[in-house]
């Protein structure tokens, strides 16, 4: 079994010092095969923030992909925002804004879907898409096909339709022929886990809430997802993990939903 560790949108610059020593605590627990950053690392993109995020990342150790988040561009330094956007982020971790990971039971792609000429909301180009795609085409039957994104690919809300990736609707019906299996993604601070119909094969968006921020939604704690993959029975648990404060300063993650999820490999006709 494999194990994936969704930690999206923790804001640092705002992060909650127990939720963030309970979060460390769960990565020793579980000990992930793969860390993946959703976007919105930091609160506004500065460099102490960028660090106190490395420094975390690096303290819960193992392999890391991480992608920017539209927080993790400057916003008041508007020399910076048009000229250098990514030069923090990079700093921090490293030139290659869309990453991908590869094992033998996994392949991750990440996608930078942030834009300096946007403020929140997200876009996915034509040509991103198809470098996504061609990727997915090179996976192996065993490996569960993941694609990385801050902006959310799918939402369940009707308020939350402003914060939809622009691009969305052919990213979801490429992405899916090409056989991806799951789009992680965050920026709206809510989990759940989606099935999008209508596709040529199955595929599920999957969304995270904030991990360690103070910036929390009403009745959505901070949490994570972790993943399992068992690549021999073709199944992916989708494991919702939220703080729950206890006595005192402390607290921990505990699980309190599980999405079991039948991966295919087969195209639908549609």
């Amino acid at each position: 079994m494999t194990v994936l560790l969704q930690i999206s949108d923790p804001h640092f610059g705002t992060e909650q010092a127990p939720v963030v020593e309970a979060l460390a605590a769960l990565v020793r627990q579980q000990q992930p095969d793969l860390l993946v950053l959703s976007g919105d690392i930091t609160q506004r993109a500065r460099p102490a923030q960028f660090s106190a995020a490395r420094a975390f990342m690096d303290q819960l150790g193992g392999p890391l992909l991480a992608v920017p988040g539209n927080h993790d561009i400057p916003l008041f330094n508007l020399w910076a925002r048009w000229q250098h956007p990514y030069a923090q982020h990079c700093a921090a971790f490293g030139a290659d804004l869309e990453p991908v990971f590869r094992s033998p039971d996994l392949m991750v792609v990440g996608v930078n879907t942030t834009r300096a000429y946007r403020h929140e909301n997200g876009e996915v180009s034509p040509a991103q898409i198809e470098r996504v795609a061609t990727l997915l085409a090179e996976a192996t039957a065993s490996q569960l096909r993941v694609v990385v994104v801050h902006q959310p690919i799918a939402v369940e809300r009707a308020e939350d339709i402003k914060n939809l990736l622009h691009g969305h609707a052919d990213a979801q019906r490429v992405w899916a022929r090409a056989g991806a299996d799951l789009v992680l993604g965050g920026h709206i601070h809510l989990p759940f886990v989606l099935p999008l119909p209508g596709l040529a094969r199955p595929m599920w968006a999957v969304q995270a809430g904030t991990a360690v921020s103070s910036r929390v939604r009403a009745g959505a704690p901070n949490s994570v997802n972790l993943l399992r993959w068992q690549a021999a029975e073709r199944r992916c648990d989708v494991e919702q993990w939220d703080f729950a404060a206890e006595d005192g300063d402390t607290g921990a993650f505990t699980c309190v939903q599980v999405t079991s999820l039948q991966v295919h490999r087969g195209l639908y006709a549609v």
